[in-house]
């Protein structure tokens, strides 16, 4: 007589992926209509999201931070992958019904998700440690545009253990984060973020996978953080109040040189030419010549 064999232990099931129906039926029922004041485009596609969560090289290793998860499309595909996702939401009606769509949807994976309902801009460790939340790993994201560089910013600063971001953001904004020193588009924002690490274009995102369709297309960017105990220079706090103000001077008027950008800072021409020499800078130069590494030198930080 033959012995009925055991089935196969089934593993935890994928996540349901919302699609464009998805996205509007649940729209609807909040009776949320996209703001451009929160820079609120949903996605819709799900080949997308699987995209972003690819690009970001996310693993069952991964404490995610996820900044305007909306009406959860990236968030069920991150959750399919990593081991925790938190959620930051401004929006109460968002917050409020994402843990729900997550339970519907991703139900073998609901324990995955952490939730904060507040801005972005205020978060800090303690509230990920008042709600439960591991420290982020990484930071995967589709950005608000209105705030995307600002929340990008202020995300590094406060989470030391972000090593990875992966986000999304508008295509403009995409290239000015990734600028070289020397192109017509570097500035503050590509100076601020190639001080936490390495800074790349990681694609191109169209219009029509969002609902409403924004007016211009996205990009991903991917920042890989210097690895600890190997950064070019200290990444602390006293190193940044340190060197952003000096890149802030430098690009507030682009046509003039270093030694008048930096004259208010440093109180004269003079003495801002001094220190420009002292640092091995041209004081002829303009802010836009300068790399990040530059700008550490000329703040005399040294580890």
């Amino acid at each position: 007589m033959d012995t009925p064999q055991e089935k196969p232990h089934a593993g935890p099931r994928p996540a349901a992926l919302l699609g464009p129906v998805e996205i509007r039926q649940l729209a609807e029922e909040l009776d949320i209509t996209p703001t451009k004041k929160l820079g609120q485009n949903f996605v819709h596609d799900p080949n997308t999201v699987r995209r972003i969560v690819s690009a970001a090289a996310a693993t069952d290793g991964d404490d995610v931070i996820e900044v305007g998860p909306g009406l959860g499309s990236l968030t069920l595909a991150l959750l399919d992958t990593v081991r925790s996702v938190t959620a930051v939401e401004i929006d109460p009606r968002l917050a409020e019904r994402l843990p729900r769509t997550v339970a519907d949807r991703a139900p073998d994976h609901a324990d995955r998700l952490n939730l904060l309902r507040q801005d972005a801009l205020t978060v800090l460790p303690a509230d990920l440690r008042a709600a439960g939340a591991p420290e982020p790993t990484a930071l995967v994201a589709n950005l608000p545009y209105n705030v995307s560089v600002p929340v990008l910013l202020h995300l590094l600063a406060e989470f030391p253990t972000i090593t990875r971001v992966l986000v999304m953001v508008q295509a403009e904004v995409a290239d000015r984060l990734a600028a070289a020193p020397g192109s017509k588009i570097y500035g503050v924002p590509s100076v601020k973020a190639a001080f936490y690490g390495t800074v790349r274009r990681a694609g191109s995102i169209g219009k029509n996978v969002f609902w409403p369709a924004p007016k211009i297309d996205s990009g991903l960017v991917r920042i890989d953080r210097f690895p600890g105990g190997e950064e070019p220079w200290p990444i602390d706090a006293r190193t940044r109040a340190a060197v952003f103000p000096l890149v802030d001077a430098a690009f507030a008027q682009r046509r003039k040189t270093l030694r008048a950008a930096l004259s208010g800072h440093y109180g004269s021409g003079a003495a801002a030419e001094d220190a420009l020499r002292a640092a091995h800078i041209d004081p002829g130069l303009r802010g836009e010549k300068l790399g990040v590494a530059d700008f550490v030198r000329l703040a005399g930080v040294v580890r």
